[in-house]
């Protein structure tokens, strides 16, 4: 039991960890904070702290729904909530907080719409409830909390246009509501709001033409970001009349007509600018906005075709300018005025068509360089290039996709992030790599590297998050090298020349999501022992010399598995009835890796993949895709009736092995499957009439196997080629030519019975297995470690 006391912080004190407080009924507690204590569970005796003013939980690792009897505190003035797992509604009892000056339930999986109780909490100032999965249109019960200072709304499900009365929340500050889905026009009344300092409104889908009204008196506003939007028309001359902004985002907006981009004249403290992507008809003179704007420190012009030729004239350039990105900006040459930009840190012009080798005075004019991006242009050097480590303070170097070749330059040894692929680099990996003790991002694909994976390597593991070395000419076995890897998420070496065995070290990679081998020469078994790997997501085994059985014991383990991808090997043994009924097969989009957040440009995990039919490229795995391929292989036996248990799965095949019996009817549970190959087998009976219920299938291939009856006359089926169906004698029916009989197919009573007696094994093993899932999942929720990158700088 807490003793009575007024005040309690025991903020991050881990002696708490899995003992709950206990508060008796007399308690005169006003203040607790037990944030980034991992509770689990909201202890019950808060609700005896009749007295409390102050509550704050946030990061405590709490679960299941919101106790709307939290809505008893009714002297609270401070919630805080955020960063937990709560999910279901926003209790409506909050509505009784009264003297709540301040909520805050960010970052949870809350959904929903805001309860119109809390129209009566007219004392608060701060609402955050960022980062949920709320919806609804604007809530309305909200303009009448005319104290509210701060409304954060960004990144919920928020539909349905802005009220035009929103300046009704007339002490407004700070007005967020990015990444949502409103819709329509942008109310001009809002900025009219006297107090108003920050707009963020970003990634909706507003559209129509912006306009700001009369703009009578001064505006406070420093901060405007609307870009990514659907505004169309001229942009306003009115924005000059904000004259207080030093914080511009007019990204993605669709003039249809020439731009004279010197109204930004009058914005004289203007600091960030993006107009990146803005549809304009003109090509935008890069001299007028540098001749206005000397206080700038940030400027995206990206996806604009700009001009560079009057840059001579200018004699006063940005001292402060920081970063620029000129991406897609049709430029044809390395533009010079750079060289008096001393204190450029991030400098991005990829996607133009500069050709030649990088000038020298890169790495001696620009001392603070950290960021560059040289990504797609046609670069084949680096002009007089030497590692000066006590100059070059690269954290980031990005010349993929050009036409470097020879061998390898030693990047400087601050590189954290080396992106090189797409090019014709040769010879072999250099051990200097492994002098780059920070680096987390080793990317060499798609080069003409050879020999072996230098051993050296494992010197990276205190950093190395990403190894990527597809599509290269390496050779020998994969070394031993990931003993101490504990941050490496993703490793690709697929399509190279590897032998051997996978190395057994890769069990130590506790954050490992995604191992891919793709085509080479390994020779080994499944890989069981990596069955523990908390996060690994996506296996790919697929096009080598793997053998002997899928099968081993259960559970099967591997408890995130998205992707498993082991077609074209040598696997071979039957699959029993219950061999999926512990698979958790679900899409997460959490990561727990930031790198994905703001470089996800090279890094949203890709693989080839045999997909209706065809293979093709597909980005964005771990965000869209559930996949099992166990092609061409040797596998027998009965397909398992607990396939059907896998209702998350998108992409089934089965193909090419010596699978008997009939199709499991369970197919027909798979809701979400739209890829179906079942062919070059040794299937018979008839076709499952529940797969023609499946309305997202949209490719199915049973060819060659031993399946008779008619084909089942949905539209799933109809729209398919006859090429699906055939080398199946007794199939009939379109969209084959020949025609059913009117006779009825009577099932083989023996084939019947051995189906129910499958269905019941499967059903029973799962059952069984039932409380050790539910357990493992409720156990499996992991705090996100938090680390500190320098991707969340990265083009920030």
């Amino acid at each position: 039991m807490i003793p009575t006391m007024q005040s309690i912080n025991l903020q991050g004190n881990q002696d708490m960890v899995g003992s709950l407080p206990e508060f008796n009924r007399n308690n005169s507690l006003v203040f607790l904070d037990l944030s980034w204590i991992s509770l689990g569970n909201l202890p019950v005796s808060i609700n005896n702290l009749k007295h409390l003013t102050t509550l704050k939980l946030g990061f405590c690792n709490l679960h299941g729904q919101i106790s709307s009897s939290l809505g008893n505190l009714t002297n609270l003035s401070t919630l805080d909530l955020s960063s937990n797992f709560f999910n279901g509604h926003i209790p409506s009892s909050f509505g009784n907080l009264l003297h709540l000056t301040s909520l805050v339930l960010s970052s949870n999986r809350l959904s929903g719409q805001i309860p119109p109780s809390f129209a009566n909490l007219n004392q608060l100032t701060t609402l955050s409830l960022v980062s949920n999965k709320l919806s609804g249109n604007f809530p309305l019960p909200l303009l009448n909390l005319t104290k509210l200072s701060e409304l954060s709304l960004v990144n919920n499900h928020f539909t349905g246009t802005l009220p035009p009365n929103i300046s009704a929340l007339c002490n407004l500050e700070t007005f967020e509501a990015s990444e949502n889905i409103f819709t329509g026009t942008l109310p001009s009344t809002l900025f009219n709001t006297p107090s108003l300092t920050y707009i963020d409104l970003k990634d909706n889908q507003l559209n129509a033409i912006l306009e700001f009204g009369n703009i009578s008196s001064p505006s406070k506003l420093e901060r405007l970001s609307l870009g990514n939007n659907h505004f169309k028309g001229s942009l306003p001359i009115s924005i000059s009349s904000l004259v207080n902004l030093y914080s511009l985002d007019l990204s993605y907006y669709n003039t249809g007509m020439s731009v004279d981009f010197g109204f930004l004249s009058q914005l004289k403290g203007l600091i960030d600018l993006d107009i990146s992507y803005i549809n304009t008809t003109n090509v935008v003179d890069l001299s007028t906005i540098f001749l206005h704007l000397k206080s700038l420190s940030s400027l995206q012009l990206s996806g604009v075709h700009v001009s560079t030729a009057k840059m001579g004239l200018v004699s006063n350039l940005p001292t402060n300018l920081g970063t620029l990105h000129l991406s897609g900006c049709g430029i044809t040459e390395f533009p010079k005025f750079l060289k008096n930009l001393q204190k450029m840190s991030h400098l991005d012009l990829s996607d133009n068509k500069i050709k030649g080798e990088v000038p020298h005075w890169l790495w001696n004019h620009l001392p603070m360089l950290s960021v560059l991006n040289l990504r797609n242009n046609s670069f084949t050097g680096l002009e007089r290039y030497s590692n000066d480590s006590s100059r070059l303070e690269l954290i980031v170097l990005d010349l993929s996709s050009n036409a470097f070749q020879g061998p390898l330059f030693d990047p400087p040894v601050s590189t954290e992030a080396l992106v090189v692929s797409n090019n014709n680099f040769t010879g072999k990996i250099p051990e200097s790599i492994c002098e780059q003790r920070y680096l987390q991002t080793l990317d060499l694909s798609n080069n003409s590297f050879t020999g072996s994976i230098p051993q050296c390597l494992k010197n990276l593991n205190s950093y190395l998050s990403f190894l990527i070395l597809h599509h290269n000419q390496l050779n020998g076995s994969i070394p031993e090298i990931f003993t101490n890897a504990t941050d490496l998420v993703s490793i690709d070496v697929s399509q190279n020349r590897l032998v051997g065995k996978l190395p057994r070290s890769l069990k130590s990679c506790t954050s490992l999501e995604v191992l891919n081998v793709r085509s080479n020469g390994i020779d080994d078994t499944f890989p069981f022992w990596l069955n523990t790997l908390p996060e690994l997501k996506v296996i790919v085994l697929r096009n080598n010399n793997f053998k002997g059985p899928l099968h081993r014991h259960h559970p099967f383990g591997f408890p995130k598995l998205q992707i498993i991808d082991v077609s074209n090997n040598g696997f071979n043994g039957t699959l029993p009835s219950d061999y999926f009924a512990d698979w958790n097969m679900t899409r997460r989009e959490d990561r727990s890796g930031v790198i994905y957040i703001r470089y996800n440009d090279y890094y949203h995990d890709s693989m080839v993949l045999m997909s209706k039919g065809v293979e093709m490229k597909l980005e964005r795995i771990l965000k869209l895709l559930t996949a099992i391929d166990l092609s061409g292989n040797e596998l027998s036996g009965k397909i398992p009736e607990s396939i059907g248990l896998l209702k998350d799965l998108i992409v089934l095949n089965l193909s090419s092995n010596g699978f008997t019996g009939g199709i499991p009817s369970s197919f027909g549970n798979q809701s979400q499957l739209e890829s179906l190959d079942l062919s070059n087998n040794k299937l018979s009976g008839s076709i499952p009439p529940s797969l023609g219920d499946l309305s997202s299938l949209s490719y199915i291939k049973v060819s060659n196997n031993q399946l008779h009856g008619p084909i089942p006359q949905s539209t799933q089926f109809q729209t398919q080629s006859a090429s699906s169906f055939e080398g199946n004698l007794g199939l009939c029916g379109l969209p084959l030519s020949e025609k059913c009989g009117e006779q009825s197919q009577e099932p083989e009573a023996e084939e019947a019975e051995e189906e129910e007696e499958g269905v019941l094994s499967w059903t029973a093993a799962a059952i069984a297995l039932a409380p050790g899932v539910i357990l493992g999942l409720t156990i499996g929720h992991i705090l996100v470690t938090q680390k500190t990158h320098w991707f969340m700088r990265f083009l920030a």
